[in-house]
């Protein structure tokens, strides 16, 4: 196959992406060899049972470099005065372009196998819906991706005035890793650690001498401890993967400020990631506080901006995170910083919301807590009475808690005018201080149950097209919400709240 370069305007991939793939693929059939070898000695013995994986491996690993080599070979992209192409395939070529005027990110990933080799790979999106608005390049050389983040990115525009500061706005305190094992994703690891266990053990045919084993070391423990005793092992196993996955995403983060305008996040020990959001796109802040860090006083900052990255893949990558779980006076001097603001919007003293509100909410949570509680009634005076002391065991311990939340999210409502920004808070669980800027706000939605009405409530919503879409107001008082939505964006609201009378 012949290996000419393409013309001069085009340009392709670094070929080491062969060397890639090979890699990456051995590593994935490495792991699948022990348990495919066990498997196929139960009917070939050991020695042909080695050679077969080995000739298998050989031919999956040459399969997939062969392919990647065509791919290298078959792609090529420009980056010319107007749009950017990227021609791709073999049998059905793909020519794909965007125009440059509507690229909004740049960013560069690099997992460890890439590191070490000095290459990166590139993602180029507009921020709209679907695949065709993201160009992926994978890999180039570093030194190509930071002249391809430089060149489309790069605008004549002044960056915007105010009370600001160029260069590095946060970096990374390894004092912040004492957050991470409060977060949800401790449960969730400790969990998937004990699901782990067991499906190894199944591979190799013990999972049954895994169970027997557990058994044995608590045959004389009371069930209540055991239950206990299983618990606590699975969330220590939670606790360390979450303290291993917050080193790995966020050693070596850093928040920059570059010129014209760019705010630029790296992070990543393994896996390096840089990602790139342009002040003129920028809405707002989101002051995110999960329940857990909450009660450590601390807190996260993500950024609320149109053209972020909207495909399957940027979905899962925290792309909008511009601070991870900080003490909360910090994450509010970098969200003034983010904003060129003196003081930072979301501090601002918000507006509470009426006690009808707190009514709503201790309703709506004692029956999602006491539900159950009902269900498991009915079934004991039918079946056993066992299940009526489950029942009374639930409502003991759900209900002063369906309690607690309720009131703590009642103490979590609120709303206010911060200068150029419109703010909003609500949640328990997770909790969300929201600061949109006024000016990206696109329309009002103003919804209003029966439930509501009575109680002199409505929920007021500001549309816009940056972040999530939609920041809500939740169980305002009905006129003062009105005036909260008049006053942010006059005009906006003002002609509807005239032709109401007439409607009446």
């Amino acid at each position: 196959m012949s290996t000419a370069a393409p013309p001069a305007d085009w340009r392709r991939l670094d070929p080491r992406t062969v060397l890639v793939t090979a890699l990456v693929v051995a590593g994935v059939v490495a792991g699948a060899a022990i348990p495919v070898t066990l498997g196929l000695t139960r009917w070939f013995g050991l020695p042909a049972a080695v050679l077969q994986v080995l000739a298998g491996a050989v031919l999956v690993i040459g399969a997939a470099a062969g392919a990647d080599r065509v791919r290298w070979h078959r792609t090529r992209y420009r980056v010319g005065e107007e749009r950017v192409d990227l021609h791709t395939g073999l049998l059905l070529v793909k020519r794909r372009s965007l125009a440059r005027s509507r690229i909004r990110t740049v960013d560069l990933t690099a997992n460890l196998m890439l590191r070490l080799l000095g290459l990166v790979t590139v993602r180029i999106g507009t921020g709209e819906q679907g695949n065709d608005s993201t160009l992926q390049l994978d890999p180039v050389t570093r030194a190509e991706g930071e002249r391809l983040r430089r060149l489309l990115l790069e605008r004549a525009a002044t960056a915007p005035s105010g009370v600001h500061r160029e260069g590095e706005l946060a970096v990374l305190d390894p004092r912040w890793i004492r957050y991470a094992p409060v977060s949800f994703v401790a449960p969730m690891l400790g969990g998937a650690a004990v699901g782990a266990v067991l499906q190894v053990s199944d591979w190799v045919g013990a999972q049954g001498e895994v169970i027997a084993w557990v058994g044995d070391r608590f045959r004389d423990t009371p069930l209540l401890w055991v239950i206990v005793g299983l618990a606590l092992a699975a969330l220590v196993a939670g606790v360390a993967g979450a303290l291993v996955l917050w080193v790995e995403m966020w050693w070596n983060y850093r928040l920059e400020r570059e010129p014209g305008g760019t705010l630029r996040v790296r992070r990543g020990l393994f896996t390096s990631r840089s990602i790139s959001v342009e002040e003129a796109r920028l809405r707002g802040v989101d002051l995110v506080e999960p329940l857990g860090v909450r009660l450590l006083g601390a807190a996260r900052l993500d950024a609320i901006t149109t053209g972020l990255a909207k495909d399957h893949e940027a979905k899962n990558a925290d792309h909008n995170t511009l601070l991870p779980v900080a003490p909360r006076t910090r994450a509010d001097a970098v969200a003034a910083d983010v904003l060129r603001e003196a003081d930072t919007p979301t501090g601002a003293a918000l507006t509470p919301h009426p006690p009808a509100a707190r009514g709503r909410r201790l309703r709506w949570s004692l029956a999602a807590a006491l539900g159950p509680v009902l269900v498991l009634t009915l079934l004991g005076a039918l079946l056993t009475p066992v299940l009526l002391w489950i029942a009374l065991g639930c409502a003991v311990v759900s209900a002063p808690v369906a309690v607690a939340l309720a009131l703590d999210a009642y103490r979590g409502l609120g709303h206010a005018l911060a200068g150029r920004y419109l703010v909003t808070r609500s949640g328990t669980v997770r909790r969300s201080t929201a600061a949109l800027e006024r000016a990206g706000v696109i329309g009002w939605t103003v919804r209003q149950s029966v439930f509501q009405r009575r109680a002199g409530l409505l929920s007021i919503t500001a549309t816009t097209a940056a972040g999530g879409g939609a920041y809500t107001a939740y169980d305002t008082d009905a006129s003062e919400g009105l005036t909260f939505a008049a006053e942010a964006v006059p005009g906006l609201l003002e002609p509807f709240l005239e032709r109401s009378p007439k409607d009446a």
